[in-house]
């Protein structure tokens, strides 16, 4: 995810996106330069890339990619915020939801969420 500091330059972090329908969800510390980007200015510009494989042959990469142009919000409401836990959780530990609520514990009021706002979506891809 790219972001703008404050003297115009950008900023890039790697994020582990969870996605429900128009919105993207991911957690971070509560302080930090992408956190104090995203206060200043939410606008925000998403770059993925998935299934790459190398053709060596070839000297080139079959691959699927796209770029997301978003709005980011912080989630702030308890409720909203352990839905959009959950949301992450289940892609990334499904088989430990057994033990959700014992983590929400432990890390809700020192986590940071946010969600943005699919507002515009664009991908591209090779397959040889």
């Amino acid at each position: 995810m790219a972001t703008v500091n404050p003297d115009g330059s950008p900023y890039s972090v790697p994020l582990s996106l969870a996605r429900e329908g128009e919105w993207l969800y991911f957690h971070c510390a509560m302080d930090g330069k992408k956190t104090a980007n995203l206060k200043r200015q939410n606008r925000v510009c998403l770059t993925c890339v998935g299934d790459v494989k190398v053709v060596p042959r070839d000297f080139s990469l079959e691959y699927e990619s796209a770029i997301i142009n978003g709005t980011a919000f912080e989630i702030t409401a308890k409720e909203e915020k352990i839905h959009a836990l959950a949301v992450i959780s289940k892609r990334y530990a499904p088989d430990d939801m057994d033990i959700f609520e014992e983590a929400l514990k432990l890390d809700l009021e020192r986590t940071s969420v946010w969600k943005i706002h699919i507002d515009e979506i664009s991908g591209k891809g090779r397959k040889l």
